[in-house]
């Protein structure tokens, strides 16, 4: 386990070996379109470049997993923009597994992640959530993010055109 201040039980910075199940749990939420905008599942080969752009000093990428040792959830945090002026804005990006969700996994990861946040030099979290998907939209505002963007129609998702929501908060003044 890694060094979280206040961690959760069973969530550490992610290793290589986790990507076949960091990809799994994504590919998951694929078919519903609920969630990402691919359309179709990626491969662990193609999702290495991202995996290996991570790092638990700057831009962490943490898995949770069961009483069973096995990965359930993950969070990332990425670059926004890759521009320098951005670096203290990092995009969040939170995916549980379908049989771990509904019990507030998430929200725990996100209360972390929002901790952490000032201790990895990122001042202001930003979320891209497809407007139709309202307990995203619900769990971030439980946990005080504002909409700080609408994009209407931006997407074309399974046929049909999408909005994006970006939600933000402050981390640190």
């Amino acid at each position: 386990m890694s060094d979280f201040p206040e961690s959760l039980p069973g969530v550490r910075d992610a290793i290589e070996t986790d990507l076949p199940a960091i990809v799994a749990i994504y590919n998951a939420t694929i078919p519903g379109g609920m969630v990402t905008a691919d359309t179709d599942p990626v491969s662990v080969a193609s999702r290495l470049p991202w995996f290996r752009s991570h790092t638990p000093d700057r831009r962490p990428c943490w898995v949770a997993e069961d009483s069973a040792g096995s990965v359930c959830a993950w969070l990332s945090f990425s670059d926004f923009h890759p521009r320098p002026a951005y670096h203290p804005t990092a995009e969040i990006s939170v995916y549980v597994a379908e049989a771990h969700r509904r019990h507030g996994l998430a929200g725990r990861l996100l209360r972390q992640a929002i901790a952490r946040a000032p201790a990895v030099g990122v001042k202001s979290l930003v979320g891209l959530i497809w407007a139709h998907n309202e307990p995203s939209l619900r769990l971030f505002a439980r946990h005080d993010f504002a909409q700080w963007g609408h994009l209407p129609r931006v997407a074309l998702l399974h046929g049909t055109e999408r909005d994006l929501v970006i939600v933000g908060r402050r981390t640190a003044p």
